[in-house]
């Protein structure tokens, strides 16, 4: 029994998801990935202005969540967004449009890469300041808490800034208020240049919340199946009342921690080590096989992603930068 439960823990033990289920997941990972990769072409042009910080590779992690998530539910996020985003239904053209500065992006051209929301699809940003987000994602469990609804707050952040103090103040009030919050680790294993080793001593993030007996499980992250499994387990708990639930998804990313970061503290075998024997979406294409789709629906889905996310840069290209008086919009709220 007792090793069950490690299993459990772990995110071993998982269902796995009806071909229709993965086509899906198959496409918003494709388009998180195209996306992104158009959007590192497009700062390298000089369209993209300020800080990028792009999802490649760690494209399951958000889809698999979602795909647990009711509408009400709320998501938060750090500077790495733009994955979350999409993975929620905001418009590809209005998340390049706000990247490359113009007035038909989510916030009129004046978020940029990290500071972009969607009320309409409860996507509570991007936040620039490392680990900040999740005491307010801990906010939002909070308001679902106080209004006796059966929502559920996903915080998202990296293990740079699972040692931030705010995070484990989040967790403290988080589990004496029983919030229903899920604080979500994406462990991609190097903070901006550090490797995970050298700054948390602990070898287990998912056991971060157990001095407030916060339940945790390690995850593979490059796998949607099994993240989507985990966050089944992780929703149920906080919708029953229960409390927040912490889960640590093992991931990677490809790129470095920004575009400006050349990511030279590791080796390109270990990169392509990744690429080859985990890469999430080459995993879903090959378990899509297996459940009978043909490579020509696949390639369809690949070809009307392509098209898509060329639309999109060309939408955002096209559209015209901010008004001056935009200066002055959405600065104060009268009370």
């Amino acid at each position: 029994m007792a090793k069950a439960s490690e299993s459990k823990r772990r995110g071993e033990a998982h269902a796995g998801l009806s071909k229709d289920e993965l086509l899906r997941a198959y496409h918003d990972m494709v388009l998180i990935r195209r996306f992104e990769e158009r959007a590192g072409q497009l700062y390298g042009m000089g369209l993209i202005g300020g800080f990028c910080h792009l999802y490649i590779g760690q494209e399951a992690v958000v889809v698999g969540m979602q795909m647990t998530l009711r509408p009400t539910d709320q998501v938060i996020t750090s500077y790495r967004d733009h994955g979350h985003m999409l993975a929620t239904g905001m418009e590809a053209r209005g998340v390049m449009s706000e990247l490359t500065g113009r007035a038909t992006g989510y916030s009129h051209g004046k978020g940029g890469s990290m500071h972009m929301f969607s009320k309409e699809r409860n996507f509570f940003g991007g936040h620039g300041i490392v680990g900040a987000q999740v005491s307010l994602g801990a906010g939002l469990a909070f308001s679902n808490w106080y209004r006796g609804n059966d929502s559920v707050a996903v915080a998202y952040f990296g293990e740079g800034a699972s040692n931030q103090g705010q995070v484990f103040e989040s967790l403290n009030l988080a589990a004496l208020l029983k919030l229903p919050a899920i604080f979500v680790i994406e462990n991609n294993r190097y903070g901006m240049g550090t490797s995970v080793e050298r700054a948390s001593a602990s070898r287990d993030l998912s056991r971060n919340g157990s001095p407030w007996g916060i339940p945790g499980m390690q995850v593979d992250g490059m796998n949607v199946e099994t993240v989507k499994a985990a966050g089944e387990i992780a929703v149920a708990h906080c919708r029953s009342g229960a409390g927040p639930y912490l889960l640590e998804m093992q991931t990677y990313r490809y790129r470095g921690h920004s575009m400006s970061d050349p990511a030279k503290y590791r080796s390109r075998e270990e990169v392509e080590k990744v690429r080859s024997e985990r890469d999430c979406i080459e995993q879903a294409k090959k378990r899509l096989l297996e459940l009978g789709a043909v490579e020509e629906e696949i390639a369809g889905i690949d070809a009307s992603v392509r098209k898509a996310v060329q639309e999109a840069a060309e939408f955002a290209q096209a559209s015209p930068e901010p008004d001056a008086a935009e200066l002055w919009t959405d600065v104060l709220v009268e009370g």
